[in-house]
This record gives structure tokens, sequence and C-alpha cells, in this order.
């Protein structure tokens, strides 16, 4: 499957498959711990060229996320909306604030590591698969993992922060619902996505479906829309 998602789509890397250890689990073997504390968007980028990593709460070096995704607690300096006002990406504190209150977040404790890894090199069954792309590639995995069969619209939920974390991880996860994220300040800053790219989230339950629908999108509107 990670073959035909890269194939017809075109990506420049693999989609990365993400799987959250709850506490009391046992940690994967196979996988490595890095070797030094890593942000969320840091260890996407690279799993995505092929590192496979189990990140614990002593790994994390963003509390930012790692609070949204469970493992460590929520510092009251990113409650308080001090933390992005002080980034210049809000006007005032309580601006940031209500961003946090309202973000998608696990429960404090619940989660004890993240593992990722290439799809295609996954020993753990994934619950997310991040792809990480142009807005055109984005672009055919929406109707692909949403509207294809059933049609509608979609609603996709970002914010300015925690694009990787809680747009492109813990929404998918927790809505089931694939979601974007155009990248935040933290991505960009610690990692070497493009200007040009953007995330997408994909429940794992909705990968084969997709996949298929992408091949008989590959064999009509993809390549007619690239044609010049």
């Amino acid at each position: 499957m990670s073959k035909k998602i890269v194939d017809i789509l075109g990506l420049q890397s693999e989609p990365v498959a993400v799987t959250l250890i709850k506490k009391g689990e046992k940690l994967p073997e196979g996988y490595s711990e890095p070797e030094k504390p890593v942000r969320h968007c840091q260890s996407v980028m690279r799993a995505r060229k092929g590192e496979m990593l189990v990140v614990t709460a002593e790994k994390e070096a963003c509390p930012v996320g790692a609070s949204a995704l469970g493992i460590v607690p929520l510092p009251e300096k990113v409650k308080a909306g001090e933390f992005h006002h002080n980034l210049g990406l809000y006007e005032t504190p309580q601006a940031a604030a209500k961003m946090i209150e309202q973000r998608t977040a696990l429960p404090e404790g619940s989660i004890q590591a993240i593992a990722l890894s290439p799809l295609s090199k996954a020993k753990l069954k994934p619950d997310v698969v991040i792809v990480t792309g142009t807005p055109e590639q984005v672009y055919w995995i929406i109707p692909a993992a949403t509207t294809f069969s059933v049609g509608g619209r979609v609603t996709v939920d970002i914010a300015t922060a925690q694009a990787s974390c809680v747009d492109s991880t813990i929404i998918p996860l927790v809505t089931g619902n694939v979601n974007i994220s155009l990248g935040c300040f933290g991505c960009r800053k610690s990692t070497d996505i493009k200007p040009e790219e953007m995330l997408v989230g994909i429940p794992m339950a909705r990968i084969p479906d997709m996949v298929i629908a992408l091949e008989k999108m590959g064999a009509g509107p993809i390549p007619k829309s690239r044609a010049k």
C-alpha cells in the first residue's frame, strides 16, 4: 500500500506509520530511541526518510506536542497562553490560551511512547498514517480517503500551532476522519519540511479503501489533471 501511495501521487518520501503505545504496554522491538530528545514533528520527518523510532517521555523535546499526545503534563505557561504569545503567534496570551483550551488532546498519562516508521517498515499496526506532500498531492488523498465512494464535503480542523501532533495525529485518531495541516511555526522552524509542503493525517482504517480509490483515480483523473 505504501508503494502504491508513493507511486500514484509521486511522493518524495514514504507515508509515516504512527502508533501510540498506551501506558502499561510493552515497548516494541525493532525501533530505536533517538539519541537526544526530539519533537514529534522532527520524528515524523525522520521516519519519512527511513528511520524507525520509539519516542518516550524522556525523549520528547516539545512539551506542547507531548502534552497533547498524553505523554507529559501541560506546562502552565503553555496553558496560560504565554508561550505562544511570546513566539508572536497570537496578539495576546488570552488568544493563545483559547487555542490550547480548544485543541484536541489525549488524557494526561494515557500514552507512554510514540512509535514511528515508514509505512512499509511498520512492525506495529499504525493508528494514523501521516503523508507530507504538496497541496496537489494532498488534494488527491482527500477524496480518495473520504468522498470518492460516498460523496459529500470535507471539514478540516487546523490551527496555527501543533501541525504534526494535534492536526495530523490526534485529530485523525480521535475523530476517525482525515485531517490536513498547512504546517506550523514549530515544524517549519525545527524540521526540513519545505515551504511548498503540507501534512495530512489519515486514520489507518481508511488506508485500504483510500489506496483502491487512488488506483482508480490514478488511471484517469490524476494523470489527466497533470497533463499540460
